[in-house]
């Protein structure tokens, strides 16, 4: 009896893996459903979706996915007087083609683009292996050399292993080592990609819920599904920072099997103590985890990520919004308002961002101008939040010349 006990209920979710109709099976296994089967009850949340960074942190490289110009004149980058890249349409897809001195030495084609919101760079299959192409596009640059590229030659060499996957995909299947080489490189099975962050990567594999939703359609309590409410606040942050907390954690297991839930201090090397944190010290590409956790905000409340952040919409840029969550706590009813307000006004209400978060330059990312030209830093708004008095100085300084500008 106690067995059947045990026994009868795995049988059932068992059952449940196995029933859900999916025109491909997924490759992470029978008990995740594909992003597709959550369109059914959460249409308007899927489609906002669609527009977030998350979304497109990964996604097929075509014409519409490419930011930079194909148009002749806005399509070359030069390494030097004799050595070039041109953006080429050709008839099986896009490519990055080098040339010395008007004659083709190597051509790779846009297979997977990395990145949407200030950058893009390129990822272009050779076998089972995939290369980071040589040129990246910056929105505020255009066409420039990939990050920790040398600016003075074309390299079609640097292999992009699962750990650069891990953060900008959902799933990418390794295939076996085929010798014992110590030069061994990581090769994958190109048709169990599963591109940009889904919904399974942060509410865990979906097939029982699917199923289980499907027939019992008027159940309001949703079942088999980590929703982010029923997660602790620790519970929260780990599931953000398998991503946001940096790359240079030894890691333990893929973070691929990270589920919501989980104790990322089991798949990285990485405490999250705040009092060990010194925010100096850490780079604002990637360690928005440990950068909140330093921040004074975090420290003396309950916030978390989805305190100012709703992954399922596009709020990127809108300063307005974000300054009103911050308002929430800090207000004169709270007495710990903003001393600037006499001298800011109205516009305290808009841009709480640009001072206490301000964007800094990123040493993990940096990019050089054509031809060993000069280092052009790639901003990042901060996550430590604080008083900074050089954004501070720099908003009321806008102010002012706005101000003149309109009493004249």
């Amino acid at each position: 009896m106690l067995t059947l006990v045990f026994i009868i209920p795995l049988l059932v979710i068992f059952s449940q893996c196995l029933t859900i109709n999916k025109d491909k099976p997924d490759p992470r296994g029978d008990i995740f459903a594909g992003s597709s089967t959550c369109i059914k009850c959460h249409r308007d949340v899927y489609d906002n979706y669609l527009h977030t960074a998350h979304f497109s942190t990964t996604r097929l490289a075509d014409i519409h996915s490419i930011g930079g110009s194909f148009d002749h004149g806005k399509n070359e980058y030069h390494f030097s007087k004799d050595e070039k890249v041109v953006m080429e349409k050709r008839k099986d897809g896009l490519y990055q083609v080098a040339y010395v001195k008007g004659k083709e030495i190597a051509a790779q084609r846009f297979d997977i683009t990395f990145g949407s919101v200030k950058a893009e760079s390129y990822l272009s299959w050779k076998g089972n292996q995939t290369f980071q192409l040589p040129l990246s596009y910056f929105k505020a640059l255009g066409w420039t050399n990939s990050p920790g590229f040398d600016s003075t030659y074309v390299d079609y060499g640097r292999v992009i292993g699962r750990r650069c996957f891990e953060c900008h995909a959902s799933y990418i299947k390794d295939l076996p080592m085929q010798n014992q080489s110590l030069r061994q490189t990581e090769s994958f099975d190109k048709s169990s990609v599963i591109l940009g962050i889904d919904c399974e990567r942060c509410h865990g594999p979906l097939a029982n819920h699917v199923n289980y939703q499907t027939d019992y359609p008027n159940e309001k309590n949703p079942k088999y599904v980590a929703t982010y409410l029923s997660l602790s606040r620790a519970q929260r942050i780990d599931m953000c920072a398998v991503c946001h907390s940096g790359n240079k954690s030894r890691i333990l297991r893929s973070v691929f099997a990270f589920k919501p839930g989980d104790t990322l201090a089991h798949f990285k090397e990485m405490p999250l103590f705040p009092e060990a944190i010194d925010s100096t010290k850490l780079d604002v590409h990637g360690n928005q985890a440990q950068l909140l956790a330093s921040s004074k905000c975090f420290i003396y409340s309950k916030m978390d990520c989805a305190s100012c952040h709703n992954v399922h919409k596009n709020d990127r840029g809108n300063l307005a919004l974000y300054s009103q969550k911050c308002m929430t706590c800090h207000n004169t009813v709270n007495h710990n308002f903003c001393p600037m307000e006499s001298s800011l006004g109205a516009a305290i209400k808009n841009n709480c961002i640009d001072c206490h978060m301000p964007a800094r330059s990123s040493n993990v990312i940096t990019v050089e101008t054509a031809g060993k030209g000069r280092e052009v830093p790639y901003l990042v708004r901060t996550h430590h939040i604080a008083v900074y008095a050089d954004a501070s100085q720099k908003v009321i300084n806008y102010l002012k010349a706005a101000n003149k500008l309109t009493s004249k």
